[in-house]
């Protein structure tokens, strides 16, 4: 057997890194050298970890490896290498979100994902990269500047959490935390060909909630479909805390992953009726599609016919802005993203009458998307219309131009933040240009371990964790 190198021992999935340090095979202290020398290497090529906090997860480390010498108790993450998203509070740690109206904050206490990490034994390496307040698709901020995608240099990784999925694919970490208001795990993991799911409402109690709370959820971003279960596991469960939080424990997603899709009734649904997509990407797509008629499903292409939400999403996102920072916009619009301010000069537009019909539209929406799913078990689609491109654009050249309207080359993504349902964005092969192409699986209301089992049996058919992107 060839002796491991520590690229190698980087690029070892979660779920194998348990084991082996639970069997003395490896020590945390090993693996978390061998994490922080590479992020150390790569960091100021990929701009991925805006915080940094490699000597805490030293001493955590050290402090994991004695509690598997002396035979104490390890948690379900035990001594494993995690990031957290720069919107999440971090105790003691600073906590940006990108933006200079944060750049000095400390919070005094963890959100309650991280907290439950933590508790898992997951040693937290640092914060990521995001936008601005998490505003756009796009891995750049006025405090941190551009995220760089991992497999070409100077292209989009996505975001918000575009560092989490850009060191997913560098092989900083196994485990990663991300959070989607409007497709902000699916976009870079799609951009940076890894795994991210956004779990359904609830499953992960999300406390302090934002004010776009009731759309934003918080979930794993891996490079395979296990390490993202095993991550699920940790985060999900009951908490008073979040009056959303689903009342009963999850399921044993690990457990069951390998059950397969065999007979399950399946629609693809290219364009979901009204989106353009290139056709490089919806090419891959189809392809991808068609793995899962080899897998025991039943295929059908479909249109929807749920109507394109996107006016219903505006009033919805850009009042979320504005009620978030509308207020600041006299003291600091000369020091915030400019395309941010605009959504938010956009959103203070809207009248409470406005949201309140949103809010009615959504519910309404909502019952289209579930009689759907009375009669199909899974949806596929492409998870981006396109793939990455010039990170300084908010929009890909050759599409339509907006000042802060990028929702469309991202239109797949949304109509499961306004419903809630759980959805996950798989590699599923290369454009001709090397950049990673995903396609998203989803299925309804609570069905997270249908939507991880699809993922598990199409990621067997079609693996992709084999692949690395190349740093020269």
């Amino acid at each position: 057997m060839m002796p491991m190198t520590d690229e190698d021992l980087c690029f070892i999935p979660a779920t194998d890194l348990v084991r082996m340090i639970r069997n003395k095979t490896v020590s945390p202290v090993d693996v978390l050298r061998a994490t922080l020398a590479r992020a150390e290497a790569l960091e100021p090529r990929l701009n991925a970890i805006c915080t940094p906090m490699f000597e805490t997860a030293m001493q955590d480390a050290r402090a994991a490896e004695a509690a598997v010498m002396r035979g104490g108790h390890l948690g379900l993450l035990h001594g494993i290498p995690a990031t957290i998203k720069d919107l999440a509070f971090t105790k003691g740690v600073r906590t940006m979100g990108g933006s200079n109206l944060h750049r000095d904050r400390v919070p005094a206490f963890d959100h309650l994902h991280v907290e439950r990490l933590r508790e898992a034994g997951a040693i937290l390496i640092g914060k990521t990269t995001v936008p601005e307040l998490g505003w756009k698709g796009n891995g750049d901020s006025p405090v941190t500047g551009i995220t760089h995608n991992p497999w070409k240099h100077g292209m989009n990784a996505g975001g918000s959490s575009a560092g989490a999925a850009v060191c997913a694919a560098a092989g900083i970490a196994p485990l990663h935390q991300g959070s989607d208001g409007a497709g902000s795990i699916r976009l870079p993991a799609a951009f940076c060909g890894v795994f991210g799911l956004k779990p359904s409402y609830g499953r992960i109690p999300y406390w302090p909630m934002p004010n776009n709370g009731a759309i934003s959820h918080v979930g794993p971003i891996t490079r395979t479909v296990a390490d993202g279960a095993l991550m699920l596991q940790a985060m999900a469960g009951p908490d008073d805390r979040d009056a959303a939080s689903l009342e009963s424990e999850p399921d044993d997603f690990l457990a069951q992953l390998n059950d397969g899709v065999k007979g399950l009734k399946v629609a693809y649904s290219p364009d979901l009726g009204y989106l353009r997509v290139d056709p490089e990407v919806a090419a891959r797509v189809e392809s991808a599609a068609l793995a899962f008629e080899q897998l025991g499903c039943n295929v059908d292409v479909v249109n929807p016919g749920w109507g394109d939400p996107i006016a219903m999403e505006h009033v919805l996102f850009a009042s979320g802005y504005a009620g978030m920072i509308g207020h600041l916009l006299d003291d600091w619009a000369d020091r915030l993203d400019p395309g941010l301010v605009a959504l938010t000069r956009h959103g203070m537009t809207y009248s409470a009458g406005d949201y309140v019909r949103a809010q009615g539209e959504r519910l309404q929406y909502y019952d289209q998307v579930n009689a759907f799913f009375q009669r199909y078990d899974l949806l596929l689609t492409p998870s981006l219309s396109v793939a990455a491109f010039d990170a300084t654009r908010l929009i890909p050249e050759h599409w339509e131009q907006h000042p802060w309207d990028w929702l469309r080359w991202a239109g797949f993504s949304y109509p499961f933040n306004l419903t809630g349902l759980p959805a996950a964005s798989c590699p599923c092969g290369f454009t001709a240009d090397g950049l990673p192409v995903g396609i998203q699986i989803v299925a309804g209301r609570f069905q997270d371990l249908r939507v991880l089992q699809a993922a598990k049996a199409f990621e067997a058919a079609r693996p992709w964790a084999q692949f690395r992107p190349t740093f020269r």
